[in-house]
């Protein structure tokens, strides 16, 4: 079972503080006491100085936690797609990222990734996560614990399920497989289930991965027809938009 705090730990938040006032150097605190006692007429000013330093080094931890661990991971799911895509075009010379198609029951889907193979096309989602992940091929929702911070998220074989669809109707005797990458340092409580990996076993999972029967003659023609039905315009990235912001 696993278990998050109901609260932030405090002795985890004071450290910071704590490692500040120890870098501190030592000699210009008598220093400022002095000039302080001389100034103003207050005396044994030392324990002020350290209460103060103790709460503004909290302050600003408070304040800027948030900010930097969205930075951090706004940079290291960056590396994460980088490595997605270096890997794919290593496998293959037929690879597309971060295209628009028609749904195959309406408005249009978003595709992160997708590569032709020897047997058929991988249709790709990527997701981004550190800590645990747990949740079964038919859950609705998917669970992450990253520390203190539990979250809950769409099952994204489901998700991704809707776009290898809209694929299959571009091509419909190509195979198309669903496949869901994780980046970051994420962890599975059990086996993750078919068709789910991390980045770190993409290489060997396309060079290994078996498609079923196939009808079709000429690769090249059908990967000229995904890359022709492909919207990477910015009409179409805005009514994406619109039609996400409108659900």
């Amino acid at each position: 079972m696993i278990r998050s705090a109901n609260g932030p730990n405090l002795s985890l938040m004071l450290k910071p503080a704590a490692t500040l006032l120890a870098s501190l150097p030592l000699v210009p605190l008598p220093t400022l006491a002095a000039d302080t006692e001389a100034r103003t007429g207050i005396t044994s000013v030392g324990p002020a100085v350290v209460i103060f330093t103790l709460a503004a080094a909290l302050l600003l931890t408070l304040v800027f936690r948030p900010v930097v661990h969205h930075v951090a991971r706004f940079i290291t799911a960056g590396i994460g797609q980088r490595r997605i895509r270096s890997a794919l075009e290593k496998r293959s010379p037929d690879v597309l990222h971060d295209f628009i198609l028609p749904g195959a029951y309406g408005g249009l889907v978003k595709i992160d990734h997708a590569i032709l193979t020897a047997g058929g096309i991988l249709c790709i989602q990527s997701k981004h996560y550190n800590g645990i992940v747990f949740g079964a091929e038919d859950d609705a929702q998917w669970t992450n614990v990253d520390g203190v911070k539990r979250r809950r998220f769409l099952n994204p074989l489901i998700q991704n399920e809707g776009r290898s669809r809209a694929l299959r109707q571009i091509v419909p005797d190509v195979p198309v497989a669903n496949l869901v990458i994780f980046t970051g340092s994420v962890e599975f409580t059990s086996a993750p289930p078919r068709g789910v990996i991390h980045v770190r076993d993409l290489e060997s999972f396309v060079a290994k991965f078996v498609f079923g029967p196939s009808k079709v003659k000429d690769w090249d023609a059908a990967w000229l027809t995904v890359k022709a039905a492909a919207l990477t315009d910015e009409e179409s990235r805005k009514d994406l938009q619109a039609q996400l912001t409108f659900t």
